[in-house]
């Protein structure tokens, strides 16, 4: 690879950045076939054939440099030129033992976890197992070509020439996917589930709320609990959807602590509150350009409508006298951190910060891969419009709001030299993590005083077994089961 790389001596910038004339692409690749230049003959195989239109693609440009290096330019989210990270694109026609280097030439963020050894996945025809690749493949550098932005470049083998490979930032989470995933729950009749469409998207796609609680906890008369939890606010960030998903799993499961949970606690879950920039493939922005997450304070029925129609839920239940509103956790995936984590608000109330930092506390003794540590408190004013701030105002001193993020790449155990990198089940893994610890959380504030014994193999097959000084006295501990390595046959790289 002849590209020079430079040492990076600029301070890193989390905005994203409108430079350059290549921010003008407003759509996706389809069915591109990239020849040398002044070719005229047949298609030829090795003529590599780029396509991105299809559900969460994402790929604006390719420019061929050479037989073995192609320059490829991720498209910016939808009316919007700020946003280009997401890439999610197919090859095909590839010639047997092709070895080629690709080169993302165009994103706005100068921090990423590449630095750290994060990787692209990988997947094929044949091997239809989403895969990381060895970061010893993958480069990222400050790119004088470029006007010095930064680019990360990849090489890459393709092996089998029949098979049509598909490269994408992280594990794509889709629309689709998530539909097919709440059909296949409402087909089990769960007397504990519910499913309703809160609202639709401006494109018209569903806006899901799940209410997961036994029956008896909607009709009485006590104080209703309730949790509530949103995901996918900004489209990118496809981790957050295995993690909810995980939360899903583990409260409709037979475990006994979702049991426990299910009589006392009403969940409420948005899995999806983006659903437009899912499926068109972008990074922070809804189909519009904006980024929903700053716009709590004020949401549009016409621009915003998934984020007004759960705004006006929680507001609505905040009303009712009948119902204690504890938590309100958003989940994100960040881009330049290892490990999952919090943020929180600040208070002056010295007592009540203490009381918000219980929850992360307890989740740090159930799962391995939350990080204590990189949780944070703060009132950014950036983040005045962010449902975590916004919610923290709204709500009352007994409620908890948060950020839960997860690392796009991995996370750092106590002793470990370098990052495990996370897979699609150890996301889900953190989102059962998550709900077990509502359990620690309410027993140790007395609100639950059941009895039945938790502290056994879960239903899923994982075990989970105590590690450290618990903060609470029951036994729930952290799920550190692992499921059988994948026997898919790799990728020769």
């Amino acid at each position: 690879m002849e590209r020079k790389m430079e040492e990076n001596t600029d301070r890193d910038v989390e905005a994203g950045s409108e430079t350059g004339g290549e921010d003008a692409l407003v759509g996706n690749v389809n069915k591109l076939t990239v020849s040398p230049p002044g070719y005229t003959g047949a298609l030829r195989k090795g003529h590599l054939i780029f396509d991105a239109c299809f559900e969460s693609g994402n790929l604006g440009r390719v420019d061929y440099i050479s037989d073995f290096e192609f320059d490829l330019f991720i498209r910016p989210d939808t009316c919007n030129p700020r946003f280009r990270v997401w890439f999610n694109f197919t090859v095909e026609n590839v010639r047997e033992t092709q070895r080629v280097i690709f080169n993302m030439v165009n994103f706005s963020k100068t921090k990423s976890l590449y630095r750290d050894g994060m990787s692209p996945v990988v997947k094929s025809t044949s091997r239809p197992k989403w895969q990381r690749l060895p970061p010893k493949n993958v480069y990222y550098y400050r790119c004088p070509d470029h006007r010095r932005n930064y680019v990360m470049s990849f090489a890459f083998c393709f092996d089998r020439e029949d098979d049509v490979y598909q490269f994408a930032y992280c594990y794509p989470y889709t629309y689709t996917r998530l539909q097919h995933y709440l059909a296949s729950l409402e087909r089990r009749n769960l007397p504990y589930l519910q499913r309703e469409q809160l609202g639709l998207s401006v494109q018209q796609r569903r806006l899901d709320l799940l209410t997961i609680t036994n029956s008896e906890n909607v009709s009485s008369d006590r104080e209703k609990k309730l949790v509530f939890l949103t995901s996918r606010v900004h489209p990118g960030e496809s981790p957050a959807s295995f993690v909810c998903q995980g939360v899903i799993d583990f409260l409709v499961s037979q475990h006994p602590v979702a049991q426990i949970l299910r009589d006392h606690v009403i969940f409420k879950i948005v899995p999806m509150l983006n659903p437009d920039g899912v499926y068109l493939g972008n990074y922070r922005c809804s189909l519009m350009g904006f980024d929903l997450n700053r716009h709590w304070q004020d949401p549009s029925p016409w621009a915003h409508p998934t984020l007004h129609a759960v705004k006006q839920l929680i507001v609505q239940m905040n009303q009712d006298p009948s119902v204690s509103l504890e938590f309100y956790i958003d989940v994100h995936s960040h881009s330049t951190m290892l490990n999952g984590f919090m943020y929180g608000n600040v208070f002056e109330d010295e007592e009540r910060a203490q009381r918000q930092a219980v929850f992360p506390r307890l989740l740090c003794q159930n799962a391995p891969d939350f990080s204590f540590s990189n949780t944070s408190f703060n009132r950014d004013k950036v983040k005045a419009g962010t449902g975590r701030r916004f919610l923290g105002g709204l709500l009352d001193d007994t409620s908890y709001c948060y950020t839960l993020e997860v690392s796009f790449y991995g996370y750092m155990t106590a002793g470990g030299a370098a990052p495990v990198p996370y897979s699609e089940e150890i996301y889900m893994k953190l989102g059962r993590n998550v709900a077990r610890t509502f359990l620690d959380y309410y027993k140790l504030s007395n609100l639950i005083k059941d009895n039945r014994p938790t502290n056994i193999h879960s239903t899923d097959g994982m075990s989970h077994t105590g590690k450290g000084k618990s903060v609470s006295s029951i036994g729930v501990g952290r799920d550190t089961g692992d499921k059988k390595k994948d026997k898919n046959q790799s990728f020769g790289h």
